[in-house]
């Protein structure tokens, strides 16, 4: 399990996480959501021993991260993919690591075909990868010791469709085996699908958390018929509550629920759509206000450095 609890990080003056507080339990995905500049990052770098809190304690099993024997056997992390040696080739760069875990470079092949770089890309040095060829041997690294949990920050950087639609079938396949997975973007299309509970951060602050359900109070349907008179017995007779405007019912139920009970009676539908509260307005409506501050933010990061 992963947990953060009043995780505080000033650099100076500049307060980057403030008092941040969740946790991740096993068989979940989490997406931890926020504009550039919010937080995640020195948040996941404190979870994996990077960056020494100020206050606060961020947790893997009860221990921190630096206290765990070989780490990388338990928690796989993705934090910078263009971070590796450009002179090594892709195989390369995963067998050494395989040596350092003690683990058999059998494991190397297993992952190469598992993120797609067998073959030739395999032998390309990675200063000659593409950014999304090095996200997919970034997630492989993340995996090499066939870790329960998973710390990705922005893993679909680069990648094109068909890539982030593999990467959320296989982080999702991964948390449905048990293992946990925490997942930092700032794209809320990125993680939307997959995500079993999300974070949403802005000025260094946890704004909401909940599941999806949690976060929007709940979704009802919209529901057209050619026989409305026969859809309105049909949700009487499955005591769905429903209002009525002509021929247009909007019922307090989940779409998958009006659609079976309109199937139980054979009704014929010409619509069936969820209405309710928007993930991405919600998200944008949290964090309309921290764009300003960005800029600010990183002349403090900088003067802080210098």
């Amino acid at each position: 399990m992963i947990e953060i609890s009043h995780l505080t990080k000033r650099f100076g003056d500049h307060v980057a996480v403030d008092d941040i507080s969740f946790r991740c339990e096993p068989g979940t995905v989490t997406g931890f959501l926020g504009p550039n500049g919010a937080g995640k990052s020195t948040t996941m770098r404190a979870l994996v021993g990077l960056t020494i809190p100020t206050s606060g304690k961020a947790l893997v099993d009860g221990k921190p991260y630096r206290a765990m024997g070989n780490p990388g056997r338990r928690m796989g992390v993705l934090l910078d993919a263009s971070a590796q040696h450009a002179g090594r080739t892709g195989r390369e760069t995963l067998a050494l690591s395989a040596r350092m875990l003690g683990i058999p470079t059998s494991r190397v092949d297993e992952l190469l075909e598992r993120v797609q770089l067998a073959g030739a890309a395999e032998k390309k040095r990675v200063g000659d990868y593409s950014l999304g060829m090095r996200q997919r041997l970034g997630i492989a690294h993340a995996l090499l010791g066939d870790p329960g949990i998973l710390v990705l920050d922005e893993p679909a950087n680069g990648l094109d469709p068909e890539g982030i639609r593999w990467m959320r079938g296989l982080l999702r396949d991964f948390a449905d085996r048990g293992g946990i997975v925490l997942l930092s973007s700032h794209l809320l299309s990125e993680v939307e699908a997959v995500a079993d509970q999300f974070v949403i951060v802005s000025h260094g602050r946890v704004q909401l958390s909940g599941t999806k359900q949690e976060l929007l109070g709940g979704t009802s349907t919209i529901v057209r018929s050619i026989d409305p008179a026969g859809l309105e017995h049909a949700l009487r007779q499955a005591d769905l509550t429903f209002s009525a405007a002509h021929d247009e019912f909007t019922v307090s139920a989940d779409p998958v629920d009006v659609g079976r009970a309109a199937a139980g009676a054979g009704v014929v539908l010409t619509e069936l759509r969820a209405h309710g509260a928007d993930l991405e307005q919600l998200f944008l409506d949290l964090t309309s206000d921290h764009k300003g501050d960005t800029a600010q933010h990183a002349q403090t990061r900088q003067e802080v450095a210098a």
